[in-house]
């Protein structure tokens, strides 16, 4: 079976992180939150992904070439212009090996799911459906998406961010389409599955159902859930094979250097050839390979960058601090505190508290 990944996105909303990759190839405990997502279609019996790629694309085939490695056979398909949902899921149909009615998984690439896929596509065949839509249940559902359905399960309407929703279940970023439905999807200008080609289907009378489910389902687009999803995977809340490691309360990838005094806890993530001083804690977070954290310094829940140093006695709570940037001693930044790569902060420069006690 043939499967799609959207991984087009330009993650906005994480940057400083996405100047230098795009949001799916982004480490999330220890690899990319593709690879993690990749090794779930694998596991549940898809064997060939077809990559929607636009903003640095050239990376995903850097990252996982032919996907042999993986498991699987990966073809990349590059759009030159944002085409949308639909656009994306159109441009790479002369891809799929499918006949009309065999269906076709679609991923979005940055949301980390316990789905079951293999649950998802039989209940797309069960009920005979031209596209059925992974839901999951949000406590406030007005950023996104609703789906309301019928007792069948049958979707009724697509209402997008509304600002009083009829149901808690919003649409999570995976579909089963049939193969002619993607066929249909016009060529040549941005389409949105959404607003466009989903209420269309409905209008017309096609058949689209809705599978709820409550694993496990996280949209990795701010800085706090990328933390949250790695530590999930981290700490195995969150299970997914391609973890480079054991679960735990850290993961330490090869060529890091801890000292012996440092703690590393709360699901924190070293990568590899990073290196974490005497004395120093680093909770929760994700720091990129060659990252520094130099002696005493106290890293929670915060995303440091490639190379990025984070000088001795630093105190940073819920900051991103990007690639190659360098937070000198005595600085404490915290609530949402974004370093921008290669930028330096001067010893003492920005602080939450007195410099004196």
């Amino acid at each position: 079976m043939d499967a799609v990944m959207l991984v087009g996105g330009q993650g906005t909303r994480l940057r400083p992180l996405t100047m230098s990759a795009p949001k799916p190839m982004l480490p999330v405990a220890g690899v990319p939150v593709t690879a993690h997502m990749l090794a779930r279609a694998r596991d549940a019996g898809i064997d060939r992904v077809v990559l929607a790629t636009s903003y640095r694309a050239e990376v995903f085939e850097q990252y996982f070439g032919d996907g042999s490695a993986h498991g699987l056979r990966l073809e990349y398909v590059t759009e030159t212009e944002p085409m949308g949902t639909g656009g994306a899921i159109r441009n790479v149909a002369e891809r799929l090996r499918g006949d009309p009615d065999e269906p076709v998984v679609i991923f979005n690439g940055d949301i980390l799911s316990g789905l079951d896929i293999t649950a998802l596509v039989s209940r797309h065949t069960e009920t005979d459906a031209a596209v059925t839509l992974h839901l999951t249940k949000v406590v406030d559902p007005r950023a996104f998406g609703v789906v309301p359905t019928d007792d069948a399960g049958r979707v009724i309407a697509f209402l997008e961010k509304t600002p009083d929703p009829p149901t808690n279940l919003i649409n999570a970023g995976c579909y089963v389409f049939r193969r002619s439905v993607i066929d249909a999807i016009p060529v040549g200008r941005p389409v949105s599955v959404e607003r466009e080609t989903f209420p269309g289907l409905l209008a017309a009378g096609t058949p689209v159902f809705g599978y709820p489910d409550s694993t496990y389902w996280l949209d990795l687009g701010t800085p706090a859930a990328f933390v949250q999803g790695s530590r999930d995977l981290v700490t195995g809340r969150m299970v997914s094979s391609a973890l480079p490691g054991p679960i735990g309360d850290c993961l330490v990838l090869e060529g890091a250097v801890v000292a012996p005094d440092a703690k590393i806890s709360g699901g924190a993530t070293v990568g590899a050839g990073a290196r974490v001083g005497a004395g120093a804690a680093v909770d929760g977070a994700v720091l990129f390979d060659g990252a520094v954290i130099e002696a005493g310094a106290s890293v929670r829940d915060s995303v440091i960058g490639r190379a990025a140093v984070v000088g001795a006695g630093v105190v940073l709570d819920g900051v991103v601090v990007g690639d190659g940037a360098v937070v000198e001693a005595g600085n404490e930044l915290r609530a949402g505190a974004r370093v921008f790569p290669g930028a330096r902060l001067a010893a003492g420069a920005v602080r939450f508290s007195s410099d004196r006690t």
